[in-house]
């Protein structure tokens, strides 16, 4: 999971926290919920109708919101491109505040006078779209009951519609009504698009806001490599056998191992390889071809130190 090929769910995600941070800390939570009466009948305060998509009222929905946007947005906006998902959200946030009035208008004698603050009517616009999109992984049965994947994320759905009732129901209703009209033909709206100037322009100075959004590259190698590290002078007469390559520009010196390969490549055997064997070509050639990837360095180091080509081997595969 990351956010490669999803700047927009990213984006989406990093403004939601922000908004809701600032409300806290400003005291301004107040100011942040869609109610119809007094402040949108009485007091005339329209702004309400699209301010109360920006921010979440307390840290709970925030943080299911964070969890199903991750979860749910990041799909669909590899579904459908960065432009046609950034169009989208556009067209569902307009289409939700539309609709979330008129329900506030036609059920508010039922107790449906009030709709908590965050873009949940968006939130379940994008499930909705997940739904019809994206194909289970994998299905389960729990006492007879069939399930899939899916459901764990209808769980956390559920939560933040059924959270402060009846009011939490209704942006959740309009949501799936709104990704229902979004993708169905009874609205042409499928097929618009924000402008070009827009895009550009979101290019420029919205997108370096967001940053990175390429997944980590994971290597390719079978096996980690090992740092190359100098022998310490408390380990005594240790020998350490490394596969790293050595930086360009050093040199091993030091170690009885070393001085006498150096001594058996130039020679100068003759001035004491007292207690040191002495391996031959063919031993050395059978462990290169074996060790393709191993020093050649580090082969005549285990030949020296083992009695037969048999604990070489052994020597090398424990290292």
């Amino acid at each position: 999971m990351s956010f490669e090929n999803a700047p927009v769910t990213k984006g989406l995600m990093m403004g939601s926290a922000l908004t809701s941070i600032i409300g806290g800390i400003f005291d301004v939570k107040h100011y942040l919920h869609l109610q119809l009466v007094p402040h949108v009948s009485r007091n005339h305060q329209y702004w309400r109708l699209l301010l109360h998509h920006t921010a979440f009222s307390n840290s709970s929905d925030l943080l299911i919101a964070e969890i199903l946007l991750y979860g749910v947005g990041v799909h669909v906006e590899r579904q459908f491109g960065s432009v046609k998902f950034a169009s989208f959200a556009v067209a569902s946030v307009l289409l939700a505040t539309i609709l979330e009035f008129l329900t506030l208008i036609l059920f508010h004698n039922l107790g449906i006078n009030q709709i908590p603050s965050g873009p949940s009517a968006l939130l379940f616009s994008i499930l909705y779209q997940w739904y019809r999109l994206i194909p289970p992984a994998y299905h389960f049965r729990i006492f007879g009951i069939a399930g899939s994947n899916k459901a764990f994320v209808y769980i956390l759905a559920s939560q933040l519609a059924l959270g402060h009732l009846p009011g939490s129901f209704a942006p959740a209703a309009v949501g799936l009504l709104t990704g229902f009209i979004y993708r169905s033909e009874l609205v042409n709206i499928k097929s618009w698009r924000l402008s070009p100037s827009i895009i550009r322009l979101s290019t420029r100075f919205l997108l370096p806001l967001v940053g990175s959004t390429r997944a980590p590259r994971r290597s390719t190698r079978a096996r980690p490599e090992t740092t190359h590290q100098a022998p310490s002078p408390d380990i005594g007469n240790e020998e350490i056998i490394a596969t790293a390559r050595p930086s360009p520009g050093t040199e091993e010196t030091g170690g009885s191992v070393v001085r006498e390969w150096v001594n058996e490549l130039t020679g100068r055997n003759e001035q004491g390889t007292t207690g040191v064997r002495v391996p031959s070509d063919d031993e050395i050639t059978q462990l290169t071809t074996m060790f393709p990837n191993m020093q050649r360095a580090v082969i005549v180091g285990a030949l020296q130190r083992s009695p037969n080509i048999e604990s070489a081997v052994e020597l090398l595969l424990a290292s």
